[in-house]
C-alpha cells in the first residue's frame, strides 16, 4: 500500500524531471547546423517520414504547426500492444475509455475522437465501434498517428479533438524476410502472429507482404471469451521509375462470447455504492457481440518530372456485426440482492463505405522563392442498416444478482426481423493548402476545405435527416524557425459537425461550430535523435451536446435514447508536453503530460468523465555494453480524478497509476523471448463512469510471455 501511494506522487515527480531532461538535451546540442534538412531522424521511437494527416503538404513533425504523437512499430512490440485501444491509451494527451467487453471510446482536449483515417484517408468510424472498429488489431500497421486539435481541412466534419491515423504495413523488402511470434497471458490468453515480405519479380519491383494473425482467451471478468483472426496482404509494385501502385486487403473477425453489454449498477436500492468485485460481470452466458472488419484498397501514385506529385487512393470498407445481448439495469436490494431488470437484445447489421481521395503536391517558384501547394478532392458514400429482432417471451426475473453467474434463461427471440436503422451518409470535400517562405525562417501555411455532409434515413424510429452544404473550414498556420533545432508555430482552424442528439422538445442539436487555436515550440536535439514538443491550445465551442441523464420514453424493442442539452460557449483551454526519441544509442524514452480545463460559458464543467490531467512515460534500455541481447523496459500512466452524474448519483474516479515493465533477451540472432506486466501494483479504477449511469472496471494486473522468430 505505502509503495501505491508513492507511485501516485509520480505525475508531479516525472513532470519536473522532464522539464530538467529537455535542458540537459538542449544542453548537449549546442554544434548543431543551421540547416534544417540535414536533421536525419534515428532511433526506436521517432519517425524520419513526413506526414499528411494534418495539412496534406508531406511535412516532417518539425514542420506541422500543429501537436503530433507518433507510436512507432518499435513501440507497438516493446509494450505488447494488441488492440487501438491500448495504443490510444498511450497517446500523449488521449484518454481511452472501455464502455464494455466491445467498444471504447477515445477522447482529447476534453472531447470524442470520430476522426479516423487509414494511410490518410478519411474513414467512417462508428463512435464507442458497435462493428468493432475500436477493438482493430494493430499487427497490420507500422504506426499510428494521432495530430491532436481539429482536423477540419482534411477530415471535415468532426470534433477539436484529435484525429487518428493507421498506417499499413507495405511490402518494401524485395528479399524473403519476416518473423513468427507467439505467446500466452493471464487469463488464459494465447495468440500467435505471422508477418512475411517477399519480391515477387528478379528485380524486386513487385513485392508481397501477408500479415496473419490468431489471438483466443478469457477475461479477468467471469464469463466473457475473446476469440480474433485478423488476415492481411498488400502487394507493392514500382510499374516504372515514377509511378507505383499498391493493392491489398485486410480482414478481421471478432467472435466473442458472453460479451458485456454496459457496465454495473453502482448504487443499491438504499444510495449506498455497490463496490462489486472486479470479476463480476453482468453477461449472460448465452450472448455475443460478433463482428468483422474489411476493407480493400487500391492507391496509385505518380511523380512528376517537375518534382509534383500526385496520389489516387480507393477504398471500400464493409463492418458487420451480429449482436445478441442482455442489458440489466435498475438498482439492487442489498438484502436480497434483487431489483435488476433484464432487456434481451439481438440484431444483425452492416456498414459500407466507398471513398475517393484525390490530391496533387508540388513545390512552385513566387518571388524568387520556393512554396509548396496541395489540392485534394474527397467524396466518400456510407450505407448503414441493423435488423432487430423481438423478445417473443417474458422476462422471468434475475434473482439475487449476489448469485449471478450468467445462466439467466436465453429469450425466444423472433425468427424475422425488421429493419431499426437505414442510413445513407455522403461526405464530399475539395480542399487546397500552400506553405509560403516568408523568408528563410518564416513558413505561413494557408488553406481551407469546402465540405457537404448529409445523412437521410431513420434510426430506431427518429428520422435522422440532417446536414450541411458549403461550409468552408478554414485553416492557418505560421511556423519561425528561431534556430536550427527549435521551431515556434501558431495555427488556428474552425469546428463544424453536424449533431444527431436531441433535446427534451425532440429537436435537433444545431452543428456543432467553432474555432481551434494552438500556440508551441517544436525541438529537435542530438541530429534529430531526440524531439520534443511543447503547445498551448484555446478551443471554443457552441451547440456542444451534453448527456442530461435522461432517457425519452422507450419505444417497443427500440434502444433507450438519450436526451441532451446544448451548452453554449464552451471552452477548453490547456497545455501539453512531449518529449521522444533516443537519449542514447542504448535508450530511447517516449513520455508526454497534459493537462487543460473545459467549461461553458456559465462556468459549468463539460465532459467531466474526461481526465483533465494524463502522464505518460514509457522507456527501455538496451544493456549492450553489459549483457549483449537484454533490453529491458518501464513506465507509468497517470490519470487525474475524474466524475459522471452530480448530487446523490455522483461517480466519482480518484486518480490512478499504472506501472507497467517488459524485458526482452535475444537468445540467438533470430530469436528473442519477451515478457511484458501491465498494472503491475494492481490497482483497482475504472475503465468508464456514468455511461448509461453505470461503471466498468479496469484490467489487474496482467502478464504476456513471448517469443519471436526473425528471418
Amino acid at each position: 500500500m505505502a509503495l501505491q501511494q508513492k507511485f501516485s506522487k509520480l505525475p508531479v515527480v516525472l513532470a519536473v524531471q522532464l522539464a530538467c531532461m529537455v535542458g540537459a538535451v538542449q544542453a548537449a546540442d549546442d554544434k548543431a547546423e543551421k540547416d534544417i534538412e540535414k536533421i536525419s531522424v534515428k532511433g526506436h521511437y521517432t519517425v524520419n517520414e513526413n506526414i499528411d494527416t494534418a495539412t496534406g503538404l508531406g511535412l516532417s513533425l518539425f514542420e506541422t504547426p500543429q501537436s503530433v504523437t507518433v507510436i512507432t512499430s518499435q513501440r507497438i512490440i516493446d509494450q505488447g500492444f494488441s488492440g487501438i485501444n491500448e495504443v490510444m491509451s498511450q497517446a500523449v494527451g488521449v484518454s481511452a475509455k472501455q464502455l464494455d467487453s466491445t467498444r471504447n471510446v477515445f477522447s482529447s482536449r476534453g472531447f470524442d475522437i470520430d476522426k479516423y483515417q487509414i494511410d490518410g484517408v478519411p474513414l467512417a468510424w462508428s463512435l464507442a465501434g458497435d462493428s468493432g472498429e475500436t477493438i482493430t488489431d494493430v499487427s497490420i500497421y507500422e504506426r499510428i498517428e494521432v495530430v491532436r486539435g481539429a482536423t477540419g481541412l482534411l477530415t471535415g466534419a468532426g470534433d477539436p479533438s484529435a484525429s487518428i491515423n493507421l498506417v499499413r504495413k507495405h511490402a518494401n523488402s524485395a528479399e524473403l524476410k519476416g518473423y513468427i511470434n507467439a505467446g500466452v497471458g493471464r487469463w488464459n490468453n494465447r495468440f500467435a502472429t505471422a508477418d512475411v515480405s517477399t519480391g515477387l519479380d528478379n528485380q524486386g519491383d513487385v513485392r508481397a507482404r501477408f500479415v496473419a494473425k490468431k489471438e483466443v482467451g478469457d477475461s479477468f471478468m467471469d464469463i466473457p471469451e475473446d476469440d480474433k483472426t485478423v488476415l492481411y496482404g498488400v502487394v507493392d509494385a514500382d510499374l516504372t521509375n515514377q509511378t507505383s501502385i499498391s493493392l491489398g486487403s485486410s480482414y478481421q473477425d471478432n467472435d466473442p462470447k458472453g460479451s458485456t453489454w454496459g457496465g454495473l449498477t453502482p448504487w443499491f436500492s438504499d444510495g449506498t455504492p455497490t463496490n462489486w468485485d472486479r470479476s463480476v460481470s453482468s453477461a449472460a452466458d448465452w450472448t455475443y457481440w460478433a463482428s468483422t472488419n474489411e476493407n480493400s484498397f487500391a492507391n496509385l501514385n505518380h511523380n512528376f518530372t517537375n518534382g509534383w506529385q500526385a496520389k489516387v487512393s480507393f477504398n471500400h470498407t464493409k463492418n458487420t456485426a451480429d449482436a445478441q445481448l442482455m442489458y440489466l439495469s435498475g438498482a439492487v436490494d442489498k438484502a436480497t440482492g434483487e431489483g435488476l431488470n433484464p432487456w434481451a437484445y439481438k440484431s444483425t447489421g452492416f456498414s459500407k463505405q466507398d471513398s475517393v481521395d484525390l490530391q496533387l503536391k508540388g513545390d512552385y517558384q513566387l518571388l524568387n522563392r520556393q512554396h509548396e501547394f496541395v489540392l485534394g478532392y474527397l467524396h466518400s458514400e456510407q450505407d448503414a442498416e441493423t435488423s432487430t429482432f423481438a423478445v417473443e417471451s417474458a422476462y422471468p426475473s434475475t434473482g439475487s444478482f449476489y448469485d449471478w453467474d450468467g445462466s439467466y434463461p436465453e429469450p425466444e427471440f423472433a425468427d424475422s426481423s425488421s429493419v431499426a436503422v437505414d442510413l445513407d451518409t455522403k461526405q464530399t470535400g475539395y480542399y487546397a493548402a500552400t506553405r509560403l517562405s516568408l523568408t528563410d525562417d518564416l513558413k505561413l501555411i494557408a488553406g481551407g476545405r469546402l465540405s457537404e455532409w448529409k445523412r437521410n434515413g431513420f434510426s430506431y424510429g427518429v428520422p435522422e435527416n440532417y446536414g450541411d452544404d458549403s461550409v468552408f473550414v478554414p485553416y492557418a498556420g505560421l511556423m519561425y524557425q528561431l534556430s536550427a533545432n527549435h521551431n515556434a508555430y501558431i495555427s488556428q482552424t474552425e469546428i463544424f459537425k453536424p449533431q444527431n442528439a436531441r433535446v427534451a422538445s425532440g429537436e435537433f442539436i444545431d452543428p456543432l461550430e467553432g474555432t481551434n487555436t494552438e500556440l508551441g515550440l517544436k525541438s529537435s536535439f542530438l541530429n534529430g535523435a531526440v524531439q520534443t514538443a511543447v503547445a498551448v491550445f484555446k478551443v471554443e465551442q457552441d451547440n456542444l451536446a451534453q448527456d442530461t441523464g435522461t432517457t425519452f420514453p422507450q419505444v417497443g424493442n427500440n434502444l433507450p435514447e438519450t436526451i441532451y442539452r446544448a451548452a453554449q460557449g464552451v471552452e477548453s483551454t490547456g497545455f501539453e508536453l512531449e518529449v521522444i526519441g533516443q537519449l542514447t544509442e542504448q535508450w530511447n524514452i517516449s513520455a508526454g503530460y497534459s493537462q487543460f480545463k473545459a467549461e461553458d460559458a456559465a462556468g459549468i464543467e463539460v465532459n467531466t468523465d474526461h481526465p483533465r490531467k494524463k502522464l505518460n512515460i514509457f522507456t527501455t534500455y538496451d544493456f549492450a555494453n553489459f549483457l549483449q541481447g537484454l533490453v529491458v523496459g518501464g513506465g507509468v500512466n497517470w490519470e487525474d480524478s475524474q466524475y459522471s452524474g452530480s448530487g446523490a448519483t455522483r461517480l466519482d474516479q480518484d486518480s490512478y497509476s499504472l506501472v507497467s515493465l517488459m524485458a526482452r533477451y535475444e537468445v540467438t540472432e533470430q530469436l528473442s523471448v519477451q515478457f511484458n506486466v501491465d498494472n503491475l501494483f494492481d490497482e483497482t479504477y475504472y475503465s468508464q463512469i456514468g455511461f448509461f449511469n453505470q461503471y466498468a472496471y479496469g484490467t489487474p494486473r496482467n502478464f504476456t510471455l513471448g517469443a519471436t522468430y526473425s528471418f
